[in-house]
């Protein structure tokens, strides 16, 4: 298990960022992704390994005003 956004998530052997943000359907096309705190650029999600145990937040920012 990972914790995805402070939710348990089912971790699968070999997941990436990019892996998850596509079986999660995360869409938007600006994210913002840390991995246990570590902010992780987006030329880096195919290589960034996912492992067990991992504190996931994968968010899209928001303007208002």
């Amino acid at each position: 298990m990972i914790q995805l956004n402070n939710r348990p998530q089912e971790h699968e052997p070999g997941m990436t960022v990019k892996s998850l943000i596509k079986k999660m359907k995360f869409s938007h096309p600006m994210l913002i992704v840390r991995v246990n705190g570590r902010y992780i650029e987006e030329e880096a999600y195919a290589e960034t390994t996912i492992h067990e145990g991992d504190d996931v937040k994968i968010i899209h920012p928001i303007a208002g005003g």
